[in-house]
């Protein structure tokens, strides 16, 4: 591995610059006009995976955007990884708060600022560093690998699950290798072995044909925006416990050997709220705040829309109001059961003085994997090879639906081998990676092939 590292060494620099070419592309998936961008990334990452020598590269069409396929299957008897991560990204908005622009990827304090540093091409990136260097040094790589990135990740990966089945025999594998997840926070790298599920839904309350005047109409029309007000108050309880009715029927509970590691982790309380700039956490009563953000479900208001929003006043009564809700679930919560019990709920405390329209947009299951397999175990060690430091076990309470999918349709386990941190601001404006981290993780990947090939079954 020498020989691989010293290579990794001497292209640090080169592989920012490569880097910022690949982030300069404006590849967001949610909005039409950037469909010829996404396309064009698809097209980057193509030429990238053949320039550093992998084979049977292409793009395969669905009926979104196209996957990215590539392969190396010259390591007979080894271990098969299957590499996933998505090469799509989130809007900017609002474009004012960024400090530098999103897709003129720029160097500050050692982290690189630019939409899809961190989430994900700075991660996907990171492994055709790692492979690159394998097959430039040694000719070859230690294990087999098969790369699929996806452009609709982040608008709900809706033709992901489909493609997956439809090539079964071609994504076999015995691992699925996932770099889209934070370690526990700087200097703590870690390998979460859970993640929360999702359920999505935009609510649309019509109150009349169009705007009226409150003075003319107030008091005797229904403010939808009222409406709506009075119904997302009715959805969780003062202490945070969402109130739909078998909503936590069937959430597996933390176990005990989880709940004392987890009070073991360098978790500060008062500098999280400094950090993200909140007065007082919250959440459902009886739990701490990682055990709320890992193991137990929730539900959130995403976005509230109605009425005159403007700067001065406008004496309207809107015609409209809308919500978009998420809820994250847990291990044994099935996405299909909770969104029925939400939709149920949702009719059933709606007044009849406004027309209600409910829309099901995302899903996914939650995921948990046993920490001592031999792959998460593999990545173990890597992980302190290259980080100088043995990484903690966690859970995430974001959502990685196709973790579910690999396992239920490919039979696979998957590792989550991220190296994002908790403020890296994904999904907002000033989204960085840290540049050693980026680094330390090349090295990592890299010794995570070889490492894999070590491993044997059980």
């Amino acid at each position: 591995m020498d020989k691989i590292i010293d290579f990794i060494n001497v292209n640090r620099e080169k592989y920012v610059d490569e880097l910022k070419t690949l982030l300069a592309i404006p590849s967001i998936s949610a909005l039409p006009e950037h469909v010829s961008d996404v396309k064009r990334c698809a097209e980057w990452c193509a030429d990238e995976m053949r320039r550093i020598g992998l084979q049977n590269v292409r793009l395969i069409p669905t009926p979104g955007n196209p996957v990215v396929y590539g392969d190396w299957l010259g390591a007979q008897g080894a271990p098969t990884i299957l590499f996933y991560g998505h090469y799509d990204v989130q809007p900017v908005d609002p474009l004012n708060l960024w400090h530098s622009p999103p897709f003129e990827a720029t160097v500050r304090d050692g982290e690189i600022y630019a939409r899809g540093a961190a989430d994900d091409k700075g991660q996907v990136f990171m492994h055709m560093k790692a492979v690159q260097a394998h097959l430039t040094q040694q000719g070859r790589l230690p294990v087999n690998m098969k790369f699929i990135l996806e452009g609709e990740e982040e608008v709900g990966s809706a033709n992901l699950d489909d493609f997956i089945r439809a090539h079964k025999t071609e994504l076999k594998s015995d691992v699925a290798v996932i770099s889209d997840s934070p370690m526990f926070e700087r200097g703590v790298p870690s390998i979460c072995y859970g993640l929360r599920g999702l359920v999505y839904f935009q609510i649309d309350l019509r109150g009349s044909s169009t705007d009226l005047h409150s003075g003319s109409f107030g008091g005797a029309v229904a403010n939808p925006a009222f409406v709506l007000a009075q119904m997302i108050a009715q959805l969780k309880d003062r202490g945070g416990r969402v109130r739909i009715p078998g909503f936590y029927d069937d959430v597996r509970a933390i176990e005990e050997v989880e709940r004392e590691a987890w009070a073991r982790l360098p978790f500060n309380e008062k500098k999280y709220r400094k950090d993200f700039g909140i007065p007082k956490v919250f959440g459902e009563t009886g739990y701490s705040t990682l055990e709320r953000t890992w193991a137990r479900p929730t539900l959130e208001i995403n976005g509230l829309l109605s009425g005159f929003t403007g700067e001065g006043a406008k004496t309207v009564l809107p015609a409209v109001a809308m919500a978009k809700i998420s809820m994250r679930l847990v291990p044994n919560q099935d996405p299909v059961k909770i969104a029925d019990l939400f939709e149920a709920y949702v009719r059933e405390i709606a007044p009849k003085t406004v027309q209600l329209k409910i829309t099901r947009m995302q899903g996914g299951k939650a995921w948990m994997t046993s920490f001592d397999n031999r792959f998460v175990q593999a990545a173990s060690r890597a992980i302190e090879k290259g980080f100088g430091r043995a990484p903690v076990f966690t859970r995430e309470g974001g959502s990685i639906p196709v973790v579910s999918t690999f396992q239920d349709e490919l039979g696979v386990p998957s590792v989550l081998f991220g190296v994002g941190l908790p403020d890296e601001n994904a999904h907002a404006p000033n989204e960085k990676l840290d540049l050693s981290n980026f680094h330390n993780g090349i090295i990592a990947s890299a010794i995570l092939y070889d490492e894999m090939a070590r491993t044997t079954s059980t």
